[in-house]
């Protein structure tokens, strides 16, 4: 006989959340192995003695790692989310019948608690993964991406003072309307201010002048966000600490950079940290490896190898690691040469010997001011050796004398160079890219990292320790 469900709405019930949720579901798994309970002595401090109760420190922890778990980036729809799924109320320690807390009282928390504590919870997990055999640690594969900031590119004002160049942008780029002003500006008065030279200055206005000839009538052209601006002539007064970066192919964005180690063993994230988008990669490595060793240590690890890309080399860079016992793996970038073509390099007398066997000597260490203040070591010949020399036309051209200057960090370049070419650097080329890269994937584009739902480099910092808290959740799990 044909069944009809007629549902009608029991008045009382006998319900047991914990007996419709599987053994085998994950938020079950990962109650019962996750301990936050030490946050109510790390949290008391930053509430007062009386009043209403607010939000237990451990349901706020677990609400956000459940936005990252689910890749949802919205605190009100993560709210609704977790209504509707028991296995979340049971992860949580919510009844059917009891409310969550509400959406604005997760931005409040998050507001208050330091980054420093978000940081320990990361560590507490990799402390986990390193008990479970997970983290081998002597090889750490580095890697950054941008992630979305919070701000949006029509926000952004010109920088103070106002001079020729600010009138000059605001033609070029042929705007239809003024400049939006910000009702509440956050940025400080060093944010509002240009802080870049002349000649810097000089190199936007040209770099501007190109843009209004070649970009005007390209689709999309009358947003503000397709126009050329540059960091040391713009901000955004929501998001002071966003920058703005581009990628070959993409349209410039408001961003942070996310930077990451992993570990190559069962690719577990050791470090994460955000970092202001315009910096370089390699500006910031000598701060990564400074964090991540004493971590690694304290856990009974030893670091021994580093892996990146191209992005993180740098002589100082290279010198940092051999100094600090690291073998690095990271390939120079395209600009190094090793010196000049058809020259000859005599390292006993610590001179070049030119085609037409003339010596071009070593006179000082220079200072490139600008361009990261790099050193290099300056050699030149005599005037008198290049003024009859049939090579001079190709190789001095119109200067007196052959001028060479090479990077001081020459030979760690060279030994960078060695281990790359070399069968093991081979090897851990394809193995760093097998290993960090899927990782940045899954954090951009499953567990939350597509764009920040915070403002602030700090709150930027608390969202992607979250992050990378439910990536090694998921593979501890994993791994049981």
């Amino acid at each position: 006989m044909q069944g009809k469900k007629v549902y009608s709405e029991k008045l009382f019930s006998n319900f047991q959340l914990s007996q419709r949720v599987p053994k085998t579901n994950f938020y079950r798994r990962l109650k019962e192995v996750l301990n936050l309970s030490f946050l109510y002595n790390e949290t008391k401090k930053y509430y007062g003695s009386c009043g209403q109760k607010s939000i237990d420190p451990v349901v706020f922890y677990k609400i956000c790692l459940v936005g990252y778990l689910e890749n949802i980036i919205s605190d009100r729809k993560l709210i609704e989310h977790c209504t509707m799924r028991l296995d979340i109320l049971y992860f949580l320690g919510f009844d059917i019948d009891e409310e969550l807390p509400w959406h604005s009282t997760l931005s409040r928390t998050r507001q208050l608690f330091p980054e420093s504590l978000f940081e320990e919870v990361f560590e507490n997990v990799l402390a986990m993964c390193v008990e479970k055999g997970m983290v081998s640690g002597h090889t750490q594969a580095i890697d950054s991406a941008p992630v979305k900031a919070n701000a949006s590119m029509d926000s952004l004002e010109l920088k103070v003072p106002k001079e020729k160049l600010d009138e000059y942008i605001r033609k070029a780029r042929y705007l239809s309307r003024p400049d939006r002003k910000a009702k509440h500006n956050k940025a400080s008065k060093t944010q509002q201010t240009v802080t870049a030279s002349n000649r810097e200055l000089k190199e936007l206005e040209s770099r501007t002048r190109n843009w209004q000839k070649t970009q005007d009538q390209r689709p999309g052209a009358g947003n503000k966000g397709a126009k050329y601006t540059s960091n040391k002539t713009h901000y955004s007064p929501s998001d002071p600490d966003a920058r703005i970066s581009v990628k070959p192919g993409k349209a410039r964005k408001l961003n942070y950079n996310s930077n990451i180690c992993v570990d190559t063993a069962h690719h577990v994230i050791t470090d994460i940290k955000a970092y202001h988008a315009d910096l370089k990669d390699s500006q910031y490595l000598q701060d990564v490896c400074q964090r991540l060793k004493p971590r690694l240590q304290s856990q009974g690890l030893l670091w021994s190898t580093v892996l990146a890309d191209t992005g993180f080399s740098s002589g100082e860079n290279y010198a940092y690691l051999e100094k600090t016992n690291l073998v690095s793996y990271i390939p120079p970038h395209g600009t190094y040469k090793g010196g000049p073509e058809g020259f000859t390099y005599i390292e006993d007398g610590d001179y070049w010997l030119c085609r037409n066997n003339k010596k071009v000597t070593f006179r000082k260490i220079t200072v490139e001011y600008g361009k990261n203040n790099n050193r290099k070591r300056l050699y030149l010949t005599r005037a008198s050796d290049c003024k009859n020399c049939p090579y001079k036309p190709d190789c001095a051209g119109k200067a007196p004398e052959k001028r060479i200057a090479i990077t001081i960090y020459k030979e760690e370049y060279e030994r960078a160079i060695k281990r790359i070419k070399s069968k093991r650097g081979k090897y851990l080329k394809t193995k760093r890219q097998s290993t960090v890269e899927p990782v940045l994937g899954t954090l951009t584009q499953f567990l939350g990292l597509r764009k920040l739902n915070t403002r602030g480099i700090e709150n930027a910092n608390k969202c992607m320790h979250m992050s990378a808290v439910a990536y090694n959740w998921i593979c501890k799990c994993n791994s049981v």
